[in-house]
């Protein structure tokens, strides 16, 4: 017998659960072994009243069509190129006109679906990844699209010509050659396994273009929004806001809900969060800080919804190992042990971005080092006197007395200050005098970049979790041009290769778990603390997911309002 769909049955209950049309009572009659009338009707009644509340709950939670949503942006971007972008400031307006070929599944992170990709498989030895395309896919000026725009993308990515910039380039290095046996079919074959290669096909920057476009004129997406997404690109009026309205011809049907949004720019922070408050907007979907966020919920109270979340961005101390005693381990590792990360980390909560202790990846993440792996490494063992003890044995070893150093750090209030003021009183409790050095944001980079500094706080943030993003800060600085260290360590690269190529989870992790253990007990660059993420919306914003980073979750296709 074939069973009836949901649907059906629920229809069919909902029926027989609607009032008779006669009141009058009939001879009550039963077979042998039969349930009393009672019993059934009591049974029946009960289901007729969980059939009632799943109606009104779903009737709750159906998505309704119609509405504007209007958000804060607190920069502009340079320009209108995905593949060149690196800001929150280009994803949060640009990226509902655009699709990737996969993407993550917003309420299941770090989990990858299709965005245009319908399907895909990966051969047994992972060099060839097959992708099929859904169906009927446009471009917002009516134009089909084709494997062929998904090729001429991706080699755009990892090839760049005529002036255009790629600037996640090295992470497609592995791609071999790009075969469209068909209009619907996009094969990749790789010159040697990586494992990271689905959540790079993943990232919200590889957004696709129109090959005709970008072949006759490889900058046309510099000064150009073209895509295929939920949204048309309507106007950017420089200053003021950035608007999109809903793609009629979008290949997802009955998606986007909304009739279209609105970026508003507002670069200042306070201003920002007043016009949260006032209704102005209804997001911002970068992050706030503890006490923006405890404003907003004393002023609104339950017309809003907080959401929190570890971010994938850490503040780390680099040492310029070219510096004397930077270039001894000892010291290192004594500046390393002096701070209380776990007592530190739950003090600048509260006045800061930052709430998390971990090591080289962010915390709760699949490979990241547990706790109980954590408090082994040096500087992260929770006897904090038993820490400074042995750092003040290792500046003795060393031969340094009354160390002093300057602290190079960066002049953004949030949270690069308290957490250097928090640094400089670790290292005073084992008699280390440190200078605040705190430059603008140019001079800053530019000092860390070009060697001219002691030891700096600096930052390690990326789009998504992935190790070969964020253990990159820590491998030679002949292969890495974010480590400042100016250190070369042959075995962090054997071991960043070996867990790159190694497809089983578990012996990446081991293999991870061996690099952080050599990088945190050379201690060239130490993890202090992980920021934390807190996202306030309006409560008639639905659909839309937190997630770790504020680089996601931001084409708009399923968020609706609930007016």
């Amino acid at each position: 017998m074939q069973l009836a769909s949901r649907f059906e049955l629920q229809d069919s209950i909902e029926r027989k659960c609607q009032a008779p049309k006669t009141t009058k009572k009939q001879p009550v009659t039963r077979e042998k072994g039969e349930r009393p009338m009672r019993l059934q009707y009591s049974v029946f009644a009960a289901l007729c009243a969980a059939v009632a509340l799943a109606s009104a709950t779903a009737d709750a939670q159906t998505p309704k069509r119609g509405g504007i949503l209007k958000f804060a942006v607190s920069a502009e971007p340079p320009n209108y190129d995905c593949h060149a972008a690196t800001s929150f400031a280009f994803i949060h307006p640009v990226r509902p006109h655009y699709n990737t070929l996969l993407k993550f599944d917003e309420p299941n992170y770090p989990k990858v679906k299709g965005d245009l990709a319908q399907s895909w498989t990966v051969s047994p030895d992972g060099l060839t990844y097959t992708f099929k395309l859904k169906p009927n896919i446009k471009f917002h000026d009516g134009t089909p699209m084709t494997s062929a725009d998904v090729k001429a993308s991706y080699e755009r990515i990892s090839n760049p010509t005529g002036g255009a910039v790629s600037i996640r380039q090295a992470a497609y290095s592995d791609i071999g050659s790009i075969e469209t046996p068909d209009a619907q079919t996009v094969v990749f074959k790789l010159k040697a396994r990586n494992a990271s290669m689905l959540t790079n096909f993943a990232s919200p920057w590889d957004c696709i273009y129109s090959a005709a476009k970008i072949k006759a004129d490889p900058k046309f997406p510099e000064k150009n929004v073209l895509g295929t997404g939920p949204f048309k690109f309507v106007e950017h009026a420089s200053g003021s806001h950035w608007v999109g309205e809903r793609f009629a011809d979008y290949f997802e049907k009955g998606k986007p809900y909304l009739d279209g949004f609105r970026a508003i720019f507002i670069t200042n922070a306070a201003a920002s969060v007043n016009a949260l408050q006032a209704g102005e907007v209804l997001a911002e979907f970068r992050g706030l800080s503890p006490a923006d966020r405890d404003k907003l919920k004393a002023a609104l109270g339950d017309k809003i919804v907080v959401h929190e979340s570890p971010w994938i961005c850490s503040l780390v101390v680099t040492f310029n190992t070219e510096k004397k005693p930077f270039d001894d381990v000892r010291v290192r590792q004594a500046l390393s042990l002096a701070i209380d990360r776990w007592k530190g980390a739950e003090a600048l909560s509260k006045i800061a971005l930052v709430r998390h202790v971990g090591g080289t990846l962010r915390p709760g993440y699949e490979f990241a080092a547990k706790e109980a792996e954590l408090v082994k490494y040096p500087g992260w063992g929770k006897d904090i006197n038993k820490n400074r003890a042995e750092a003040k044995k290792l500046l003795e070893q060393a031969g340094i007395k009354d160390l002093k150093i300057k602290l190079l750090n960066r002049n953004v209030p949030m949270p690069y200050t308290p957490v250097g003021i928090f640094l400089i009183d670790q290292w005073r409790q084992i008699g280390v005098t440190v200078e605040h050095d705190q430059p603008e944001t140019r001079a800053y980079i530019a000092n860390l970049r070009g060697g001219n500094y002691e030891a700096g706080l600096d930052f390690n943030c990326d789009a998504v979790d992935d190790p070969n993003l964020q253990l990159a800060k820590f491998i030679s600085a002949d292969k890495s041009p974010i480590n400042y260290g100016r250190y070369n360590d042959r075995k962090l690269d054997d071991l960043y290769e070996k867990q790159n190529r190694e497809l089983d989870n578990k012996k990446r992790y081991e293999l991870i778990r061996q690099f952080e253990q050599h990088a945190l007990n050379e201690a060239y660059s130490i993890p202090i603390v992980w920021w934390h993420r807190i996202i306030i919306t309006w409560k008639q914003i639905k659909g839309w997911y937190m997630s770790p980073s504020h680089y996601l979750n931001q084409d708009l296709q399923d968020v609706w309002l609930d007016s």
